[in-house]
């Protein structure tokens, strides 16, 4: 597998990924994460534009796509109920999905952004359990919720 920054020429397939993930998302008790039509396309064309968007690769297949930003500021991550492991510069992972669950693809993603950028900062849902458990397992820790500008709480993990 590879990882490398997505192209325009992508957004077709990383917006099926989103779709795929949102219907497994609602299969598996969290039907609100990513309701409706989010991530939409002008957000993966954004992403793109902005050289954030990454996609996974297998045999030339795109097996996951996902938001990588390196030294981020995400405003979100200012103010948390509970204590980041460390205030040094991070990279921010949002919106990472696969195309193939139980083949060890988010492992593979998470492991190429820390071996790119070594403390790392992410946040999911209540509801999604599979991405806490996805989380443990790759090495991130729990610590606290922290607030979407819409008031709704995530769940903040770091792997540091």
């Amino acid at each position: 597998m590879t990882i490398r920054p997505a192209l325009l020429a992508d957004v077709e397939a990383a917006y099926e990924i989103y779709e795929s993930a949102r219907a497994f998302m609602k299969k598996n008790g969290n039907p609100t994460q990513w309701g409706g039509n989010y991530p939409a396309r002008d957000n993966i064309v954004e992403g793109i534009k902005s050289g954030v968007s990454y996609v996974c690769e297998d045999s030339g297949e795109i097996v996951a796509t996902f938001h990588f930003e390196e030294n981020a500021h995400d405003a979100v991550y200012e103010k948390i109920d509970g204590e980041w492991k460390n205030n040094a510069p991070y990279a921010a992972i949002h919106r990472i999905a696969v195309k193939y669950h139980g083949r060890g693809i988010v492992d593979f993603c998470f492991a190429e952004c820390f071996r790119r950028f070594p403390n790392l900062k992410i946040d999911t849902h209540r509801d999604n359990i599979p991405m806490q458990k996805c989380l443990l397992r790759a090495g991130f820790e729990y610590c606290g919720i922290v607030y979407l500008p819409d008031g709704s709480e995530r769940l903040a993990y770091q792997k540091h």
